[in-house]
């Protein structure tokens, strides 16, 4: 017990490790590009991930053996991520249109510069999903790809407590906003506490049961690292984003709007990958799984896994199951790539991949039917 006490003193670990370069920065946010293999890379359409708006990026490079992003450069990928930073007083005023129009937009431009490319595959976990979904729908010039990781859309279809909660005559957006200017980081993570009152207790307990296993240790103090180091939302993106999204459901009644225009989902034409998870109690299926109807691509790919939001995205597990499939489906649609040996290649990494025991998939590249 000593060596746990000594563990939870020292709890703190390294995070986000990967060698990266800041490519570009405005205000808080920086667009990071991760330094190739050592025998350079082998994909010339980069890859540009958004991750949520209140969660650092670290949580996409984790720590080594438990990063997507390792995995994706050791593969030969260009990755890129947006790291939003820390929002100060001065950001109260921020919109949503800052974030998720010229933001984005400068990241897409910039990543697409430095690969030397015209486009990039554009990936959105989370909030970050929902923001590159609303992106892709206005601005599509630059997108070869679109990724939803458990990326909510639909805010009125799941009954879950977040989304009842804001809609409750007592949960006075205006005043929060007015008071706080930026929403209060220790506000939302108390939020998500409520959806699982007893999750701090099971944690205990879990910790204890294998105090003596020294890998477990490393990778729950790392998430325990990250869960903690929560972001504050700008004031006036968050009243847009509950106002028009939550309460207004934007997204699905087509009545939200970015920069002045109105956003539909229905003209996302560009191959796209909807990945939701079973035990996603923070992102519930009925609020990720909507965008395989809403987008009008006619290659896309409705991905359904198991695990919970984060655990299904940074465990082992996910190293054999959920990495592999993001890879197979950029790979196989790669400028001059051969879709047939790419896939074969894929099923040949992942046994399964395409068993509902790896998750239930739309094969790559299989057309929808008109209007599905």
């Amino acid at each position: 017990m000593f060596r746990l006490l000594s563990r939870i003193v020292g709890a703190r670990k390294r995070v986000g490790l990967t060698p990266a370069d800041v490519v570009h920065e405005e205000n808080k946010w920086r667009l990071l590009r991760y330094r190739p293999r050592p025998e350079g890379r082998a994909f010339a359409t980069p890859i540009l991930m958004v991750p949520s708006l209140i969660n650092r990026h670290y949580v996409l490079d984790l720590m080594p053996g438990k990063s997507f992003v390792e995995w994706l450069v050791a593969r030969g990928h260009d990755v890129f991520v947006i790291d939003w930073g820390t929002a100060s007083d001065e950001d109260r005023y921020v919109t949503f249109d800052d974030i998720c129009d010229r933001a984005i937009g400068r990241a897409l431009r910039v990543a697409t510069a430095k690969a030397g490319a015209e486009k990039a595959h554009l990936l959105g976990y989370c909030l970050g999903g929902t923001l590159a979904a609303i992106h892709a729908a206005v601005r599509p010039d630059r997108i070869a790809t679109l990724t939803l990781l458990a990326a909510p859309v639909a805010f009125t279809h799941d009954d879950g407590l977040l989304s009842r909660w804001t809609r409750t005559g007592s949960f006075d957006l205006d005043a929060l906003v007015e008071a706080t200017g930026n929403v209060p980081w220790p506000l939302l993570q108390a939020s998500f506490h409520l959806l699982r009152p007893t999750m701090n207790l099971a944690k205990l307990v879990g910790v204890i049961d294998r105090y003596w296993d020294d890998e477990f240790l490393d990778g729950f103090f790392a998430l325990e690292t990250w869960s903690n180091d929560n972001v504050s939302f700008p004031g006036e993106a968050y009243r847009t984003y509950i106002r028009g999204l939550y309460r207004d459901d934007g997204l699905v009644q087509k009545t939200f709007t970015l920069s002045g225009e109105r956003v539909d989902l229905g003209r996302i034409t560009c191959p796209a990958h909807v990945v939701t998870f079973e035990h996603d109690s923070i992102v519930p299926r009925t609020s990720a799984a909507p965008a395989s109807e809403m987008l009008r691509s006619e290659d896309l790919v409705s991905l359904h896994q198991p695990g919970g939001h984060v655990g299904a995205v940074v465990s082992r597990k996910a190293a054999s199951r959920l990495w592999p499939a993001l890879a197979s489906f950029w790979e196989a649609r790669m400028a001059g790539a051969s879709s047939q040996d790419v896939t074969r290649e894929s099923r040949r990494e992942m046994p399964g991949r395409y068993a509902s025991a790896g998750g239930v998939a739309v094969n790559p590249g299989v057309p929808r039917r008109p209007g599905a």
